[in-house]
């Protein structure tokens, strides 16, 4: 049976973001990289073009762009991220995102205990 998730959450391991993925001509492709009860890491490509329209999430994000070039935007707030960048997003925080180019980006989100 195929993992469902590029790294098992009880063993260690590795894996690579910056492997190949097929064209992404026209969509956004996501990939689990691990996942807990507390933690997913969630490898995404976009295509040039393609965009997540304004949402939010009870989880706290943070945004690692690994190639290529989007736009985020967090409430009022525009973000031009580059390779390299990391974007921190609060749990709660209205966000949107558009690939000026293909990119890829890896996020994670962390879920904390209820107060």
């Amino acid at each position: 049976m195929k993992p469902t998730t590029l790294l098992s959450p009880t063993a260690c391991g590795t894996c690579s973001l910056l492997a190949p993925v097929a064209t992404v001509a026209h969509g956004i492709v996501s990939r689990a990289v691990l996942t807990t009860s507390a933690l997913r890491l969630t490898l995404f490509h976009f295509a040039a073009g393609q965009e997540l329209s304004e949402h939010t999430s009870k989880a706290r994000a943070l945004v690692q762009i690994l190639s290529g070039a989007c736009e985020f935007s967090v409430g009022r707030a525009k973000h031009t991220l580059c390779p390299g960048d990391l974007l921190h997003l609060p749990p709660g925080a209205p966000q949107a995102v558009i690939a000026t180019e293909p990119f890829s980006m890896l996020l994670t989100q962390v879920t904390e205990p209820a107060p």
